[in-house]
Formats: structure tokens, sequence, C-alpha cells
């Protein structure tokens, strides 16, 4: 009998969750022992079980899969979590890096590469597609954003002026224009409209 691997499934689609179940029921040395649509969810059967891989959504409900991510890896050291996600932005990707996820895959990948990717994490590697390490690498090239140029940035994304911004922010114009002229230099854009195309083409900012 084959060391089985536990896996917790964390998505907040059940339609998808029971596709997963189906792909890895027939596979011996995986076991799915759990599947959840949310953070608290996700927790409770870590708490309750030995869980070995995460296959871990980033667009969940409240909390983010990044923030599920840092926590269930604070409480449970020996877990190793594999993202599975649609976002493939490089923002996305550096972030889910960062807090310590093992690998990050994109959906739609075959059958045979996310048992691979499994059990690969499983055994202490790590997996990053080469497109998506591509991106990881022209990310961690380009300058952080600031929190408060996040803000702006965020809001600019909603389509908010300046003056709507500094508004919202409790600052004055010049402030904002400031944090503009950074959020530019830094995304390598000349004006609102293009920062506001890399912020999602980046994964920066998710439209809702």
């Amino acid at each position: 009998m084959p060391d089985l691997i536990n896996v917790l499934i964390v998505d907040d689609h059940p339609a998808f969750r029971a596709g997963l179940i189906a792909i890895l029921a027939d596979q011996p040395d995986i076991r799915v022992i759990g599947e959840a649509g949310d953070s608290p969810e996700a927790l409770a059967i870590c708490a309750q079980n030995r869980v070995r891989v995460v296959l871990m959504d980033l667009g969940l409900p409240g909390t983010s899969g990044i923030e599920i991510t840092i926590e269930i890896l604070r409480r449970y050291p020996e877990t190793r979590v594999l993202i599975l996600t649609t976002y493939d932005g490089d923002e996305d990707i550096h972030l889910a890096m960062q807090a310590g996820a093992a690998g990050y895959l994109l959906k739609g990948l075959k059958r045979t590469e996310l048992v691979d990717a499994i059990r690969s994490v499983h055994q202490g590697k790590n997996i990053l597609p080469k497109e998506l390490a591509s991106r990881h690498r022209d990310r961690i090239r380009r300058k952080d954003l600031s929190g408060r140029e996040l803000d702006v940035l965020r809001l600019l994304v909603d389509g908010y002026s300046n003056k709507e911004i500094a508004r919202k922010l409790a600052v004055g114009e010049e402030t904002v224009k400031a944090h503009m002229k950074g959020i530019f230099m830094k995304l390598g854009v000349a004006d609102r409209t293009q920062a506001a195309i890399a912020a999602i083409r980046h994964g920066i900012v998710h439209l809702e």
C-alpha cells in the first residue's frame, strides 16, 4: 500500500471541486480528505486532518487564497500548498510564491500534469511552469508599489479622478499626483489609462 498523500481542495466552485475529486479518485497514492469553499472551512479541515497538499484557488470569498495560504503554512508548516487558479498575473504569482506556495498552476491543465504536480510538491519540489516562471522573474525586477500607491491605483482602476481619490483618501490632490508619478514610473507607463491596463494585466488589481 503506497504512502497516501492527503489532499484538501479549496475552491469556491462546487462543480470544479467535484471535477478534481473525480480526477484524483483513481490515484492509488492520493486521497482527497476534504473540500472547502472558503477560509474557515479550509482551516477547520486542516485542524482535524493531517493534510499533506492543499490545492488552493486564489479567487475566494472573504479571505483571499494568498492569506489562507499564509495562515495554513503558519499553523502547519509541513503542509504543501499548490496554487490552482485562473489568475495568471505576475503579481499573483509573486505574492503566492512569497506566501510560501510550493507551486503555481493554471486551471485547464492536463490530468497527468496535475497528478504529477501533487506528487512532486509532496516530495518537496517546487512547481512553476516555464511561462509562469518567466512572468515571476519579470515581476521580481519591477519595484514594489507602496501601500498608498496601491490604494491610489485601485481607485484609479475604479474610475475615480485625482480630486475624488484625494477626497476618499483624505489627502491633498498634489499628494495624489505625486503617488501617480511613482505608480507610472514603477509600472513603466505614461498615463492613467496605461496604468489601469497594466494593473489588471499584472494582477495587481482584480475586477470584481
